[in-house]
C-alpha cells in the first residue's frame, strides 16, 4: 500500500493564486491491477497554462500538470518497474495508472535516454515546453534564413528554446523579458538583441523594438499578449507570421485593452494562428529527439529554476506566474 500526497484546487483563482486556493491531502493507493502501474513522481512541472485551464475544473479537483516519475510497481509490460515515464498525472506524489483509460493524446510514455542530461528535462526542453517551441515556431512561423524573429516571454521555458531554434535556422532574434539578468542570459544564448519591458515601460516598448529590429519583424512568437504584442504587431513586415502560444499578461489581471489590430492584418497581409501543442501528438518524439540532437551538438542549451519539496508546489507555481523563473520552472520531490 502506498500513501500519495496530492494538491487539491479548493476554489477558483481571483487574480494571482493564493495559499487559500490549494489544499494538501493524502490518499492510500491499492496494489496495481491488470494493465496498471504505480508511478512515483521525481520532478513535477509548473506552467502558465495551468492558471487559465483550472478555471474549467470544479472546486475539489486535482491540480493538473505533467511529471517525470519512476515506475515502482507494475502489471503492464510496456511500463516495467524501474522505467521512468512522463505522465499528465497532476500534482501528486504517487499515481495508480491505467494507460488505456483517458484520451490517447495524454497517454504516459517511457522516456528515451537523455544521456548525461538530467531527467527533469522531460518536463522541459525534452518534453512539452520543448515541443511547444519546436512545433509552434517551425510549423506556424515557418522561419526563413535572414528573417527577424521576436519572442515575448523569451526567458521562459518555451521562449528561450524558440529563440535558439530561430538562431539555428539563421534568423536575427530579439527577445523580450522582464529583468536585466534575464536579458543578459538571452544574449548568452545567442539572441541578437533584448528588451527589458519593465525598464522601457509601455510607452517605450515601440521605440525599443524599432532599435532592436530596424528592418521590422517577420515572425513573432507570442507568449504574453497585451501591450507588448500590440507593439510588435505594429512593426510586422508584409506577410509576417504570428504564432500565439499564450497570453500570460492576462492570466492574473484584468485583460488589457489594446488597439484593434485588424488594419495591420489586412494591409500587411499577416497570418496569425494559435495552437495547443498536442496537435502534433503523433510526431511527439520527433520534437524531443530533434531538441536532444541540438543539445548534443551544442546548438541548444537550457536552464532550470528548481524548487525543492512537493509541499512547495503552490509557491513554485506563483513564482513562475510572476516571472520568478529563468528557463523551466521545476519542482523536485
Amino acid at each position: 500500500m502506498v500513501v500519495a500526497r496530492k494538491w487539491i484546487y479548493v476554489k477558483p483563482f481571483e487574480g494571482l493564486p493564493k495559499d487559500e486556493n490549494f489544499r494538501l491531502e493524502e490518499e492510500t493507493l491499492p496494489e496495481p491491477g491488470d494493465n496498471e502501474f504505480i508511478a512515483e513522481a521525481e520532478f513535477l512541472s509548473v506552467d502558465p497554462y495551468m492558471r487559465p485551464y483550472m478555471a474549467s475544473y470544479p472546486a475539489g479537483s486535482l491540480m493538473i500538470g505533467g511529471q517525470v516519475a519512476k515506475v515502482t510497481a507494475s502489471r503492464n509490460a510496456a511500463y516495467p518497474v524501474g522505467a521512468y515515464v512522463f505522465g499528465n498525472f497532476g500534482w501528486r506524489t504517487h499515481t495508480l495508472v491505467n494507460p488505456d483509460k483517458g484520451p490517447d493524446d495524454s497517454k504516459p510514455y517511457v522516456l528515451p535516454s537523455f544521456g548525461k542530461h538530467p531527467r527533469s528535462l522531460g518536463v522541459g526542453v525534452l518534453g512539452m515546453p520543448g515541443n511547444t517551441a519546436y512545433f509552434g515556431f517551425l510549423e506556424i512561423c515557418r522561419p526563413k534564413e535572414g528573417e527577424t524573429v521576436v519572442v515575448s516571454g523569451a526567458a521562459g521555458a518555451v521562449g528561450s528554446v524558440v529563440g535558439q531554434i530561430a538562431k539555428i535556422k539563421g534568423c536575427r532574434v530579439v527577445g523580450i523579458a522582464g529583468t536585466d539578468d534575464k536579458c543578459e542570459w538571452l544574449r548568452q544564448l545567442g539572441f541578437d538583441a533584448t528588451i527589458n519591458y519593465r525598464t522601457v515601460g509601455q510607452e517605450g516598448i515601440g521605440a525599443a523594438l524599432k532599435e532592436a529590429a530596424p528592418k521590422g519583424v517577420d515572425c513573432y512568437f507570442d507568449n504574453v499578449g497585451g501591450y507588448i504584442s500590440e507593439a510588435v504587431l505594429g512593426q510586422m513586415n508584409l506577410y509576417g507570421r504570428i504564432s500565439v502560444c499564450g497570453t500570460i499578461s492576462n492570466y492574473n489581471d484584468a485583460r488589457v485593452k489594446v488597439s484593434d489590430p485588424q488594419r495591420e492584418f489586412v494591409f500587411k497581409q499577416l497570418c496569425q494562428e494559435g495552437f495547443i501543442v498536442t496537435r502534433w501528438n503523433k510526431r511527439w518524439m520527433e520534437g524531443i529527439l530533434a531538441n536532444l540532437r541540438w543539445i548534443e551538438e551544442g546548438k541548444l542549451t537550457y536552464q532550470e529554476t528548481v524548487t525543492d519539496g512537493f509541499e512547495n508546489m503552490p509557491t513554485a507555481f506563483v513564482s513562475m506566474l510572476t516571472g520568478g523563473n529563468t528557463g523551466k520552472a521545476v519542482v523536485k520531490v
